[in-house]
């Protein structure tokens, strides 16, 4: 009872954010338009999305929440690498596995407008439309759209998406994301991106679904595969684009999402994409050391390795909220953060656990630094993109974990809140991905 009461007390700074924009109301960023080629990108809970809780959460609804979507992330980027559908249990309470980070796209003619989810671990769009069955109240109307139509099971694009089918003339397919399963037609429209229109842009139109993992008014896919935004807009942005993603603690809550080469930043460092025929439209990348403070801790080789055949090595991915590497690396990894911060503190300390944190302290403690070491460039994290902290400042803890041990544990995932305030940009003719600090609003 005592340490339930303690949990309850202690109030991550999830919750804290939410009292406060719910505190503050709607930011007048919110009304601002999109420019050029670049989109602003929201958290979800920022007070720009409808998709925000209606009321702040406790502590351990924030934390049930926010590890019931990371377990279910890191199931379906896993069923991913082995190409079969993973779908999570949980015990009585809903899974939202969507994606953390919202953008606004504008479909069809005279266009409408969706929040639609960024995700960089898939490629094709899907939005659900008029009459989808368990889909949310927002949908897109194609029959207000004089420029929609619907593709036929002859077209090409038929082949590329999963599980086809042809139903009435009509390019049908299904699919499964994280704990839901999707039934659309393949359709084609106009899809504006700030101020870019994409003619004939090819994506889902989703008639059925099953599940809470969906995002409520799409996904836009920023993966490397045939029908990725990258794919259908190749002569328009150079298969190129970079984001900002805002931190959770920011009360603009606003990044940005900067599409084509012009515009991109010169000084950054860059680190080589690798490709995995498995899932080539992953973003891998060669992770191969992990240094804390100024110690390179050893970590198995196998443990980073990057293995087509098993799907094994590293990706950015944008839609999982913390870090997780396989066991062999993160405990390696845990065991010399707690080493260097009881070094730091000139005693031992006491280390708790808080959710599904295990690196906890209730002492205020000096931190070591953290640096992802890649092939070409060095990433080192400063204290918000290390750590989390409680209401009162009493808990901090490492915003990282092992990657859950009933998977096919073989992905280490550099997940958003270690991206937050960096630019990332994803050169893929160039096969590269760079990475720079840049404090995003």
């Amino acid at each position: 009872m005592k340490t339930h009461l303690n949990i309850l007390v202690t109030l991550c700074f999830f919750s804290v954010v939410l009292s406060v924009v719910h505190a503050q109301g709607v930011n007048p960023k919110c009304s601002s338009q999109d420019q050029g080629s670049n989109l602003q990108v929201f958290h979800v809970f920022s007070p720009c999305s409808p998709f925000r809780p209606s009321k702040p959460l406790s502590w351990d609804e924030s934390i049930l929440q926010m590890q019931a979507k990371d377990q279910a992330r890191l199931q379906f980027l896993s069923s991913l690498v082995a190409r079969k559908s993973v779908v999570p249990i949980a015990s009585g309470r809903q899974i939202i596995q969507s994606p953390t980070y919202i953008v606004r796209a504008k479909i069809g003619t005279p266009p409408q407008t969706m929040l639609m989810a960024m995700d960089t671990s898939n490629d094709a769009a899907w939005i659900p439309c008029t009459g989808c069955m368990g889909c949310s109240s927002s949908v897109f109307a194609p029959v207000k759209s004089t420029t929609f139509k619907t593709l036929g099971c002859q077209a090409a694009q038929c082949k590329q998406v999963p599980n086809p089918t042809c139903g009435y003339g009509a390019c049908e397919f299904n699919l499964t994301y994280g704990g839901s399963t999707i039934a659309a037609n393949l359709s084609q429209d106009v899809v504006t991106l700030a101020t870019d229109a994409v003619p004939s842009y090819t994506f889902g139109c989703i008639k059925a679904a099953t599940g809470s993992s969906l995002p409520p008014q799409g996904l836009l896919g920023l993966g490397r595969g045939p029908l990725s935004l990258l794919a259908q807009t190749q002569n328009l942005y150079s298969s190129t684009f970079s984001y900002c993603l805002p931190s959770f603690k920011s009360l603009n809550f606003s990044g940005s999402l900067r599409l084509g080469p012009v515009g991109q930043p010169k000084s950054i460092k860059y680190t080589p994409l690798l490709k995995n025929p498995r899932r080539s439209s992953l973003y891998y990348v060669n992770l191969f050391a992990i240094r804390v403070g100024r110690k390179i801790v050893g970590i198995p080789s196998t443990a980073l390795a990057f293995n087509p055949t098993t799907g094994a090595g590293t990706i950015f991915d944008s839609g999982t909220v913390f870090t997780r590497l396989v066991t062999p690396a993160y405990t390696a990894v845990r065991d010399e953060f707690r080493r260097r911060v009881a070094r730091n503190a000139g005693r031992n300390l006491t280390v708790t656990s808080l959710g599904g944190f295990d690196t906890c302290y209730t002492v205020p403690i000096v931190t070591p630094t953290l640096t992802f070491m890649f092939s070409g460039m060095n990433v080192t994290l400063p204290q918000d993109n290390l750590l989390i902290h409680s209401t009162a400042g009493s808990t901090t803890c490492l915003a990282m974990a092992a990657a859950p041990d009933n998977v096919n544990s073989v992905l280490n995932v550099i997940a958003n809140m270690q991206q937050q305030n960096h630019r990332l940009l994803y050169d893929v003719p160039n096969s590269r991905l760079g990475v720079a600090r840049e404090l995003c609003t």
